[in-house]
């Protein structure tokens, strides 16, 4: 398991681990960020889709469970939002392998509720906070079963 951590300090800080995910996109198309409620994913997710030239405004899926976001080559990004999800069958429902096979990319937040339904191989970026309110520790693998 190739595994790298971060020490963010500032949203600015970000830069270093989006350009760490894109540089990752070959092992896997599906990153899956886990972390608490308020930890910065939705934060780290908008930054790696501006970096990837993503146009549109990038926001949470709470209740749509799933955005797509197009960048300026043309690419489909898909962004989740699990939290709302009651049970499994919720994600059949929209088609997840459709999107998490597709070949494009696949942004998700609380993949905890829908693990079983992950690929076998995904990034897996864990964001917890760190010994400030500023600073949060993020964790960055690559995960095969």
């Amino acid at each position: 398991m190739n595994e790298k951590e971060f020490h963010v300090h500032s949203i600015e800080g970000l830069a270093e681990v989006s350009d760490y995910l894109m540089s990752m996109r070959e092992e896997a198309d599906v990153i899956a960020f886990y972390g608490s409620m308020g930890a910065g994913k939705t934060t780290l997710i908008k930054d790696l889709c501006h970096r990837m030239g993503v146009t549109d405004e990038v926001n949470s899926p709470t209740f749509a469970i799933v955005n797509e976001y197009v960048t300026e080559a043309g690419e489909s990004v898909y962004h989740f939002d699990f939290y709302r999800i009651k049970k499994l069958e919720e994600a059949y429902d929209i088609g997840y392998e459709n999107y998490f096979y597709s070949g494009n990319l696949c942004l998700i937040e609380w993949p905890e509720l829908i693990e079983p339904l992950l690929p076998e191989r995904y990034l897996r970026v864990d964001i917890r906070l760190g010994a400030t309110d500023d600073e949060r520790i993020i964790n960055v693998a690559c995960y095969e079963a």
